[in-house]
């Protein structure tokens, strides 16, 4: 097993995230985590709060000597992977995940603008009929941790029920204590049915010997 491919990738890409952010006119960073049984290098950028946005994750598999990128496929209900040969597949991928999340970026600001020109509907007595749609969530169970570590890191779940629907939600938020002190928060919703909770269930149940812990 040798990280030394996962070393020389990860500083040619530091550059190459640098002219692609150049490109669009937006400022990238990357992490790189060594530590875990496949080692990652994981892309965000800082927004106006100091928070990060992740928006892409490089995964390198010592023992096969390659790196690959995990995608959800809805259709199938199953998590793909998609082997990177070479640096040039690698800095594409990486490319592409950075353009796709600027066109997610701006369709919830073009969303957002919406939403407000629907709020300024409401308050003005000559707008329209104009509706707001908001999703109500009944909290079944307060933040549980699943992992901390060092007072650094905190992983924690909550799992509430959407009023309107009935499904299932699932809320993750991962807090990290920065060595300036600053805390990042992240934050993740998981929708689902009744259905798809017991498939989730089986599935994981199934493979969690397969699973290592967090280091």
């Amino acid at each position: 097993m040798s990280l030394e491919w996962f070393d020389r990738v990860s500083g040619e890409l530091q550059d190459h995230l640098q002219s692609i952010c150049e490109k669009y006119d937006r400022n990238g960073s990357m992490i790189v985590e060594r530590g875990s049984k496949h080692p990652r290098i994981e892309f965000y950028t800082e927004l106006d709060d100091n928070e990060r946005d992740y928006f892409s994750t490089l995964f390198f598999d010592p023992y096969n000597e390659e790196f690959y990128m995990e995608s959800f496929e809805p259709d199938l209900g199953q998590i793909s992977k998609v082997i990177l040969s070479d640096i040039e597949d690698i800095v594409d991928a990486v490319h592409e995940s950075f353009h796709n999340y600027l066109e997610e970026d701006d369709a919830d600001y073009e969303y957002d603008m919406d939403m407000e020109d629907e709020n300024d509907d409401l308050y003005d007595p000559d707008g329209g009929d104009s509706d707001i749609y908001e999703i109500d969530v009944d909290w079944e169970t307060p933040e549980v941790t699943a992992y901390i570590q060092d007072n650094e890191v905190e992983v924690t779940y909550q799992f509430g029920i959407v009023q309107e629907t009935g499904d299932g939600v699932l809320k993750r938020i991962n807090r990290i204590r920065t060595a300036d002190d600053d805390l990042i928060k992240d934050e993740t919703n998981f929708i689902f049915s009744k259905e798809e909770a017991s498939t989730i269930i089986a599935m994981i149940a199934s493979h969690m010997d397969s699973l290592s812990e967090m280091e």
